[in-house]
């Protein structure tokens, strides 16, 4: 059997210091499938692919092979690469200095033997040979800093197969489409399909269980660092089936009841936002009320977190709350903050969150001005809000005082919503809070939101994927390819993506029943443009 297979992989074990992070773990990929690897934080993916890899030695006892020719333990990277195995990581890699043509050459640049020269004209062929073959319509002599995050992706499968047969060689896609907008996934999916057809494998590591029903053939599912369920066909399957193998139970639903705002108070009034790709948009938030905001990358939503929180100023808006008004051409996050409006950054790493700092104190950064004296900051409060945030939000951890980079994607999350949850604002803005975190941990962070949201406090959920939106929203806020704002109630994240795509609104009466409540808010009314 072990010759029908392009990657076998038999009883892989990993021990760090006396503990097990990966127990007799398999895997078994077919010429020209696209597999998945999926399973929590902490379950052992990594660990398997950098085995695979030769970043870390196995255990004794395991094996690999490649088309039924075994591959050294530890794996040596250039054993697997003269193999066919190839990695795009989660950054691609590239280079954004160099054109199209040096980063597909990168680690394997053409040369004259006599003078160690790199024959650039050579390589400049080697990589429109490539993307041609591929179907990607690059010039190689464009610099990648100008590239689509989609073409960049094209650029990093590129150069994995650079050196590869026609029909051979395995790329692993380490988390590799996490960055591509929602809209361009079909896209880079079809170049995968045109790959596999010749006969290239792919493993494919993802959180996105959507797109990994979608579009992979099989799915290996990994928990608690052993295979939970092996090289599942993916056709037919839900992704509760994925969540329960994930997690050894379902997944409980975001519990998300009907309420009705009427008479509520407002906390927050967004009027007259515009800026680069925004045009006069009006909002308004209701104490306890979750409200989402979507539309396509282009339409200015995306930009509205940080306009509306003073990262950034708009050309002309106001922001109006129960503290005061704030001119958000003039404002920033100071002056935001003392409205009463924190916001949680989509990118936790670069802007969030303190890694080389413990849990504690993390969340206590935005309260140490206002607390204690100039010369002492006392412990006591912050171990006291550490330990709160800890158990509400369920932050999975030995102590407060364990470092942040020490945690999983989803762990990191928690903590950053907790450090702006303990400001107490009156109205949280939130950007793609669920991004690369796994299942377990998005419906804890989305519960957490609607728990924050049950005791007051306004949310404004800014977001491109429509399961969270429904999961936590009251009301759905799309920006429409025209500026003109659509307001949704539903629980069918289709409905969210027609309203994005812009297929035709309702022009009847507005359909009933829990589930739909669509209309189209033009320029009247508070919403809209």
């Amino acid at each position: 059997m072990g010759t029908e297979l392009r990657l076998e992989a038999r009883g892989l074990s990993k021990t760090y210091g006396g503990s097990l992070a990966l127990k007799d773990a398999g895997l078994a990929i077919a010429p020209g499938e696209i597999h998945a690897l999926v399973g929590q934080n902490g379950c052992g993916k990594s660990t398997l692919v950098k085995i695979l890899t030769g970043y870390h030695a196995p255990d004794p006892g395991g094996s690999i092979s490649i088309d039924g020719t075994g591959l050294s333990l530890p794996v040596r990277w250039s054993e697997a690469s003269a193999a066919g195995v190839s990695v795009v990581h989660q950054d691609l890699g590239l280079l954004d200095h160099l054109t199209v043509a040096e980063n597909i050459g990168v680690g394997g640049y053409e040369h004259s033997r006599t003078t160690r020269r790199i024959n650039w004209r050579a390589q400049e062929n080697i990589a429109r040979t490539v993307l041609d073959r591929l179907r990607v319509p690059i010039d190689p002599s464009a610099p990648v800093a100008s590239l689509s995050p989609t073409r960049r992706a094209e650029v990093a499968i590129a150069r994995a197969l650079r050196d590869l047969q026609s029909g051979r060689g395995l790329v692993v896609l380490d988390e590799a489409t996490r960055a591509l907008p929602r809209e361009e996934l079909d896209r880079f999916h079809g170049l995968l399909r045109r790959v596999v057809a010749e006969g290239t494998s792919i493993l494919m590591v993802s959180h996105n269980l959507e797109e990994v029903l979608r579009f992979a053939d099989r799915v290996t599912v990994l928990r608690d660092g052993e295979v939970a369920a092996g090289t599942l066909a993916t056709k037919g399957l839900a992704e509760h089936d994925l969540a329960r193998h994930m997690l050894g139970r379902t997944v409980d639903a975001v519990a998300r009841e009907e309420r009705d705002f009427t008479g509520v108070p407002v906390v927050a009034t967004v009027s007259g936002l515009t800026a680069r790709g925004l045009g006069d948009l009006a909002l308004e938030i209701r104490r306890g009320e979750v409200v989402g905001l979507t539309g396509l990358p282009g339409t200015g939503f995306e930009s509205v977190p940080r306009l509306v929180a003073g990262v950034e100023r708009a050309r002309v808006g106001t922001l109006t709350t129960g503290r005061r008004t704030v001119d958000l051409s003039r404002a920033d996050v100071s002056d935001c903050l003392k409205a009463g409006v924190a916001l949680v950054p989509e990118k936790r790493i670069v802007e969030g969150l303190a890694l080389e700092l413990s849990i504690r104190d993390n969340i206590a950064i935005p309260n140490i001005r206002h607390r204690g004296w100039p010369w002492f900051v006392g412990r006591r409060w912050q171990d006291s809000t550490a330990a709160e945030a800890i158990t509400r939000l369920g932050i999975r951890t030995r102590s407060s005082q364990t470092l942040t980079r020490e945690l999983s994607g989803g762990n990191q999350q928690k903590v950053l919503l907790a450090k702006w949850l303990s400001v107490a604002p009156d109205v949280i803005v939130l950007h793609e809070p669920t991004q690369a975190v796994d299942v377990g941990a998005r419906a804890d962070i989305l519960r957490s939101i609607r728990e924050a949201a049950s005791r007051g406090l306004g949310v404004l959920l800014v977001s491109i994927e429509p399961t969270d939106l429904v999961d936590a929203c009251d009301r759905i806020l799309v920006v429409g390819r025209d500026g003109r704002v659509q307001t949704l109630r539903t629980h069918e994240p289709d409905d969210v993506l027609e309203a994005v795509y812009d297929e035709p609104a309702p022009t009847g009466p507005a359909p009933t029943g829990p589930t739909a409540d669509v209309r189209d808010d033009r320029s009247t009314g508070t919403e809209g443009r």
